[in-house]
């Protein structure tokens, strides 16, 4: 037998980073996402242990202020696509700029300098990444999930999705309701 799942990637690593703290009766106050306040100094040994259990989980404590930058930049991206409640109707670059507090330019500049990848092609791949999300586990056509994720038109979305994946969105959609088939006939 096979499940299905559809998983939120926030959710999970919210709760691995507050079970982890737990653990270690560390005392912390969660931000934003991506971000933690420890409300005590904690020692060194311990601060090791929990770096490494959260590294068991793909999970990394970014410590230069580039990293930082760069994380934050990613995290408000991944919210700006995944959340519908941020998914407001203004341009990504004054979106980053106005919950980043520094310019466009700086934010792209410094993203290319570290990650050799533009901001613009970091949330083409997270929109993405969504509509497969939205094609896997809801019941909406592509042209509404075009319009969800503000594309111009459903051949924008399409000729992004070709770009990314190699395939067409209804190829996706093709192999993986053939997967689910083949898996529900195994059963």
């Amino acid at each position: 037998m096979k499940l299905f799942i559809k998983f939120d990637f926030n959710t999970i690593c919210k709760k691995v980073l507050e079970t982890k703290l737990k653990e270690l009766n560390i005392k912390y106050r969660i931000l934003a996402f991506g971000e933690v306040e420890l409300l005590e100094k904690i020692p060194s040994d311990t601060y090791e242990t929990l770096n490494n259990a959260l590294n068991d989980y793909g999970i990394e404590i970014v410590e230069n202020q580039k990293s930082i930058l760069i994380q934050k930049i990613k995290d408000v991206i991944i919210d700006m696509v995944f959340n519908e409640d941020s998914n407001v109707n203004i341009k990504s670059s004054v979106y980053l700029s106005e919950k980043l507090g520094h310019s466009y330019g700086y934010l792209s500049n410094l993203f290319s300098e570290v990650t050799y990848s533009s901001i613009e092609n970091f949330i083409i791949l997270q929109k993405i990444e969504y509509t497969k999300q939205l094609l896997l586990s809801t019941d909406l056509n592509l042209t509404e999930i075009a319009f969800k994720l503000k594309y111009s038109s459903v051949a924008h979305l399409s000729t992004q999705f070709k770009n990314s994946t190699g395939i067409t969105p209804s190829a996706f959609q093709r192999i993986i309701s053939k997967r689910r088939t083949i898996a529900q006939q195994k059963n």
